[in-house]
């Protein structure tokens, strides 16, 4: 067990915490073992850390971990996190933008500097750009394994959510495409400082060998669920015929809606990951 040392790094190096970065800060050990648990490592595994702070999670991350890299945005916080994390051999910061860095090259290097067989992704992310990072390492990095992510709380229950749901949308869509996610706990504001406004939750993204259903056109897919949810209120063949990227018409798409057993006046909402699958493929032939 390591013990939490946040608000004293935070007084010790006179931390301004930037609101505009998202930057909340764990000071709960019990959350943060909780938190590493899900994550669950052993010492062939490479963790990428996203967003470490100032290094209270990484503490508990390097003690479990074959080594871990921890990508932090801010320059006003590597010397608390080199300080911080100066006892440690496995830990390696990188002071970069997680969306612009290449994450295969850094994966590939570390994965190889410590002899790891696993990488893992852990990270309290900022709310701001929580979707767009939880895309990039679902779409475009190759080579990880699993991800625990904090997140709010109404982001994670889109994730895991299905059809019909009021929750459900295309970030489900997208999320459950490629992995298996689930709810591990929820994490209440007193246990940051400072304090979010909203209600956190940890969330655990299993990645599968492959996408859960098998499409011709990967892009057309994602376009159409784009398009499906882009207008609620539309029935399928309306929001789908007024996309503009379709080489059917209206009549062709109700025709194909029909042949799925679905009636024409459906909504895209009540489409499962599979549904879109079989759409997508009978849109592209």
């Amino acid at each position: 067990m390591i013990k939490n040392n946040t608000l004293d790094v935070i007084k010790k190096h006179n931390l301004r915490l930037t609101k505009s970065l998202g930057q909340n800060f764990l000071n709960d050990d019990n959350v943060v073992r909780k938190i590493v648990d899900a994550a669950d490592l052993d010492k062939d595994t490479l963790v990428l850390e996203i967003g470490p702070g100032i290094g209270s999670m990484t503490r508990e991350l390097a003690g479990r971990a074959a080594g871990v890299v921890a990508i932090e945005i801010d320059k006003h916080l590597i010397p608390a996190l080199n300080d911080n994390l100066s006892e440690f051999s496995n830990i390696d910061i990188i002071n970069n933008d997680v969306m612009k860095a290449n994450i295969d090259d850094i994966i590939s290097e570390y994965k190889n500097k410590y002899n790891s067989k696993s990488v893992r992704v852990v990270a309290n992310l900022p709310y701001y750009i929580t979707t767009p990072i939880i895309m990039r390492f679902l779409e475009e990095v190759k080579g990880i394994d699993g991800m625990v992510f904090m997140v709010q709380k109404e982001v994670a229950q889109r994730m895991v959510s299905g059809p019909g749901t009021k929750d459900y949308g295309a970030l489900s869509v997208a999320v459950q495409f490629y992995c298996k996610p689930a709810i591990i706990f929820d994490v209440p504001p007193h246990c940051f400082i400072p304090q979010p406004e909203v209600h956190s939750t940890i969330i655990r993204l299993d990645i599968l060998k492959e996408p859960s259903v098998r499409v011709d056109d990967k892009d057309l897919y994602f376009k159409l669920v784009r398009a499906s949810f882009g207008q609620r209120r539309k029935t399928l063949v309306n929001g789908l015929a007024n996309a503009g990227f379709l080489r059917k018409d209206k009549e062709q798409i109700r025709q194909i809606i029909e042949s799925m057993g679905l009636k024409d006046n459906i909504r895209g909402e009540v489409l499962s990951v599979q549904q879109f699958g079989e759409l997508s493929n009978l849109l592209g032939r």
